[in-house]
Order: structure tokens, then sequence, then C-alpha cells
């Protein structure tokens, strides 16, 4: 376990508009904003398309991560994570986990890590900037190169 103090930055307020990629929007609201890190404690959005993490096969390794990926369409979606940078790419590394309910199917639940979403009507997210220590994400070669979160030098 690694704890650090964290310096808050702005709160930017964000919405999404219809038909937009997520991830792209998240891209572009961080570097226009120049956020490069920080964390979104909520959001709520429709999504058109997403994809999840998951598989309905037999792992083979159950303690490896799943790389797999769950298409869902029409859904409504809850969600938060973390904003890294990373350097090499000059790009923000998001780490976003929802839970999303198909609408048509009695609000069914799925929860795993965001891969791919389209807006569908809104998303409406609260992103708060980390002004110091830098957060990365490095690859844990002893847990099958899972790239984590390091906060400050560590």
């Amino acid at each position: 376990m690694r704890s650090h103090d964290l310096t808050p930055g702005r709160m930017i307020g964000v919405t999404f508009d219809h038909g937009e990629d997520f991830f792209t929007a998240l891209a572009d609201v961080c570097r226009v904003n120049g956020i490069r890190h920080g964390y979104i404690p909520v959001f709520i959005a429709g999504f058109s398309t997403v994809e999840i993490v998951g598989t309905c096969q037999r792992l083979d390794d159950p303690q490896a991560p799943v790389w797999d990926r769950v298409q869902l369409t029409n859904v409504e979606a809850l969600g938060g994570g973390t904003i890294a940078y990373d350097d090499t790419h000059d790009r923000i590394a998001p780490h976003i986990h929802v839970s999303v309910g198909l609408k048509e199917h009695s609000a069914t639940g799925h929860t795993s890590h965001l891969l791919a979403a389209t807006v569908q009507f809104l998303t409406e997210m609260l992103i708060i900037e980390v002004a110091a220590p830098v957060m990365r994400r490095i690859p844990e070669a002893s847990l099958y190169d899972v790239p984590l979160l390091r906060i400050g030098d560590t």
C-alpha cells in the first residue's frame, strides 16, 4: 500500500455531446484545460454503444487480467476513475470503470473497465485536477504487465 497527499487543482464540470466518442471527448477536455493528472469522482452517461472488459469463456488463469471485450448497446452508465499522464506518448492515460444498465432488458447491469463508448444524449462529469504530485501508469511485470497507477516518484 502506498499513499500520498494530493494537492487539488481546479474542478472542471463538463458535458459531452450526443454522438461523441467518450475517450476522444475526455482527451479533448483535458487538453483544452491543461489537465494531466486527476480523478473523476463520478459521472453519469447514456451510451449508444459501449465496450467493457468481460468474457463468457472459461478462464485458463482466473488470476490473470481479462483482455476480451463485451459489446453492449443502449445503456445508462454510472462511472468514475483516474487520469494519469503518459509522457512517452504525450497524452492522458485514463482508467475508467462503469456500471451500465441495458435499458431494454429491465436495466440488466454489467460492471467493468470501460474500453470504448459513444455518447447517447449526454455525459455529465466532474474532473478534479491533481496539481501535484504527478500520476503515471507503469506496467507491472509481476502482475501480467497491468499498468498500475504510480503517484509521485514511486
